[in-house]
């Protein structure tokens, strides 16, 4: 078995096959495995999960693979809430699998966590694993899925939407290419489009004081600064080289960020040609 996966390419074959061994109920199954592992198929969807932040997260064919890098965004959002003395009430918005609201929500303890997103696929998926938190899932576009009841209390809003520009989702490693839904990975001709849907409504969404969080990469950055900054929030960036992990966070007016939670920040500021500097 670890001739075959390394044979196709797998270059940890011998963890993969013990990982394979492992979720087998038996040499029928565990064949069947193996088949779609050396066929190409991601191994988070082989197995029907994929371990983030410490927690294991439910997977499947259709839905996106949550990655190692967004992980930033779950510590950023844990560091903005760990201080708040009520319950905090958050939003997981292209919520896909559901990780970045159950990490956030397992890290804090309660908290009122609501998750969105348009495919189908992804609702059921994240419906499974926010369960065990408490976790409420609504299926729609953007703000559009959520109960109007949040609007202006949403005390963080952790947004993972598609950032990769068309033309570069081709060139996107295969499993992702081939094993993902184009809508979870394609963020339009800038890879920004719905970066800037999100920041555009964003502050109407978020409680005084609220919190933004965008992932997206060191590139585009600056582009999702300037989009955050036109919503009307203050944008900082965060960066993570050993990670290549990027998030900027749009501050809502009423609360100063304490000394702590800017730490890690480095202020972006827009130059008057439209760049940003940070």
């Amino acid at each position: 078995m670890v001739a075959q996966l390394r044979a196709a390419g797998c270059v940890f074959a011998e963890e993969e096959a013990a990982e394979l061994l492992a979720a087998a109920t038996g040499p029928a199954h565990l064949a069947s495995l193996v088949g779609r592992r050396v066929a190409g198929e991601p191994l988070e969807l082989v197995l029907g999960w994929t371990a983030f932040c410490g927690l294991r997260i439910a997977v499947e064919p259709g839905v996106f693979v949550p990655r190692q890098r967004t992980a930033l965004l779950v510590e950023r959002a844990v560091a903005l809430l760990r201080a708040t003395s009520r319950t905090p009430l958050v939003v997981d918005l292209c919520c896909g699998s559901g990780a970045v609201g159950l990490a956030v929500a397992t890290a804090l303890g309660p908290v009122e966590l609501h998750a969105a997103d348009v495919d189908p696929v992804a609702v059921r998926c994240a419906r499974r694993n926010l369960a065990r938190v408490g976790g409420r899932v609504h299926r729609g576009d953007l703000y559009a899925a959520l109960p109007a009841g949040l609007r202006g209390r949403v005390d963080l809003l952790a947004v993972n939407a598609p950032y990769v520009p068309s033309a570069a989702v081709a060139l996107m490693p295969v499993e992702a290419r081939d094993h993902e839904p184009r809508t979870a990975l394609d963020g339009g001709p800038d890879g920004t489009v719905l970066q800037r849907r999100v920041a555009a409504q964003a502050r109407s969404w978020l409680a005084p004081g609220g919190t933004l969080l965008v992932e997206t990469s060191a590139r585009q950055a600056p582009r999702t600064a300037v989009a955050v900054q036109a919503g009307g929030l203050r944008a900082d960036v965060v960066r993570d080289e050993e990670r290549d992990a990027t998030v900027v966070l749009g501050t809502s007016p009423g609360r100063r960020v304490s000394r702590s939670s800017r730490s890690a920040m480095t202020h972006a500021v827009t130059n008057r040609d439209g760049s940003v500097t940070r």
